[in-house]
């Protein structure tokens, strides 16, 4: 499976009988600074409901959708499909939610907080997710200018240099599938 994921943030709106949905699609890295940040912007909104989903180190899946107050199952769940169904890894969405005088049922507010959430990944330029990694390569001193050339080529990141009686030691960062290459 190919995961798309997004390298800024991307708003999605939705209106329905009166209440609002503002959808943001956000890096997971800023996830918990901007939950912070609309909690302060939105004080008079009535829930904050958040879904993330991030790539652990070992391969496996880390998720969730929280309904921050609205009835259990109705908001939180149904964003996290809308994350898992686009094929997203390693970003969030959260939805500030104004109350517009209607309730909208289980059903109602399911379909407007999935809406909301697809409508910012309809407006979110998706990339596709590479895993970077680190990885340590060496070269002997009179080799050492072909290994530096090798991986500025390559476009991978110098993490570190490390110069030894026998060369360098080159601590590189870049895409998993690069890295193979080196």
């Amino acid at each position: 499976m190919a995961f798309k994921t997004v390298t800024r943030e991307f708003e999605g709106y939705l209106e329905d009988r009166k209440s609002r949905f503002l959808a943001f699609l956000v890096p997971v890295n800023a996830f918990e600074g901007r939950l912070e940040e609309l909690r302060k912007e939105h004080r008079k909104a009535n829930h904050v409901v958040t879904a993330h989903r991030r790539l652990l180190e070992d391969g496996r899946i880390e998720e969730s959708g929280k309904d921050d107050g609205e009835p259990a199952g109705t908001s939180g769940m149904p964003t996290l499909r809308v994350l898992q169904g686009a094929e997203l890894i390693n970003c969030a969405v959260l939805i500030v939610r104004y109350f517009g005088g209607t309730k909208l049922g289980g059903g109602g507010l399911a379909r407007a907080y999935s809406g909301a959430a697809q409508d910012a990944i309809n407006n979110a330029e998706l990339v596709l997710f590479q895993k970077i990694l680190t990885k340590k390569v060496s070269a002997a001193f009179a080799l050492s200018s072909d290994l530096e050339r090798r991986v500025e080529s390559l476009g991978l990141k110098v993490i570190s240099r490390d110069y030894n009686e026998t060369g360098v030691d080159l601590i590189v960062e870049g895409p998993e599938e690069v890295l193979s290459e080196l």
